[in-house]
């Protein structure tokens, strides 16, 4: 048995793991030194010893504060995830103990928070009423990392090809077109038809570049032969789309899904326009290397129960 086989198995502890996290994210011994409460020889001691212990340099100190070196940020890597797999086994082991059945880590993506996932969580809490779940919206290129950390149980959104992991599992849920909205009583909704040239002299609300519409609608517009809108802002909130569609002649892409659930509400029209297959399948994404939890499985049900159901008219 080597010596960095033997620190590893005999003396690495979660101490350790949770200093390395620190110095990774504040990059200053004095400030870890404050974080934590001790004084700063005894970080440095702490350090010294873990580089000794595994005969590696885990960081460079500079007078500036210290950077990990390459063994440091694979270290660093997989401390998280192990923090993260005991923080896991607290949560399950206290839910056990409370009579809970889990605590389910999910990120979502925008486009499926308003109708989707209230209807998949609230089927979850009808089976399994002390069952947590804890939302993370954002975009893919956030959320990712998370899931591949352990951090996170599920992703439920769109993954594009740019994406794809070996370590990543997938299942479709639904393919959702996409459709195009404005405010109620906009003068295009009156139309009974509408052509490209009808929608081009509209001021519009393009999908953030961050999300995963954007490049779709671009490519679809020069197949068209148009050119991307020049009076346009940019966003990724849907909130913030359905407050400027009220205020401006505006108009906007959005799922069929969302765009139905809102009209139901009032709160925009539905345009007489065809999009050509713009998006990607809406799916659910794990990460391979993580045992799923039964209450991470009945969450997977409930999704693919509330997405077969369709969008109420």
């Amino acid at each position: 048995m080597t010596q960095l086989d033997w620190y590893i198995r005999n003396e690495l502890r979660p101490r350790h793991l949770r200093l390395l996290v620190a110095l990774d994210e504040l990059r200053h011994i004095g400030k870890v030194a404050a974080h934590i409460n001790v004084t700063q020889p005894a970080v440095s001691k702490m350090l010294g010893e873990m580089e000794k212990g595994l005969d590696l340099k885990l960081f460079e100190r500079t007078p500036k504060g210290v950077t990990p070196t390459l063994y440091g940020e694979c270290l660093i890597r997989h401390a998280r995830r192990l923090l993260n797999d005991f923080s896991q086994a607290r949560d399950e082991l206290k839910g056990l103990l409370d009579g809970d059945t889990g605590r389910i880590r999910v990120g979502v993506l925008s486009n499926v928070v308003p109708a989707l996932l209230p209807r998949s969580v609230a089927l979850l809490k009808q089976r399994a009423p002390r069952t947590n779940v804890l939302l993370r919206e954002g975009t893919m290129e956030r959320l990712l990392p998370q899931l591949l950390q352990g951090e996170l149980d599920l992703i439920v959104g769109r993954l594009a090809e740019k994406h794809a992991l070996p370590e990543l599992g997938g299942k479709v849920l639904s393919q959702e077109p996409v459709v195009l909205i404005a405010r109620p009583g906009h003068p295009l909704a009156r139309r009974k038809r509408l052509e490209w040239a009808d929608i081009m002299h509209c001021p519009w609300v393009l999908p953030s570049s961050e999300g995963l519409l954007h490049e779709p609608l671009e490519r679809t517009f020069e197949q068209h032969g148009f050119p991307m809108p020049a009076d346009f802002v940019e966003a990724l909130s849907v909130q913030f789309v359905l407050t400027y569609l009220q205020e401006t002649d505006a108009i906007a892409t959005m799922t069929r899904d969302i765009a139905h659930h809102y009209r139901r509400q009032g709160l925009v029209s539905v345009l007489p326009f065809n999009f050509p297959k713009l998006m990607r399948p809406l799916g659910i994404t794990w990460n391979r290397n993580r045992t799923m939890s039964p209450s991470t499985t009945l969450l997977i049900e409930c999704l693919e129960e509330a997405a077969a159901s369709g969008t109420p008219a």
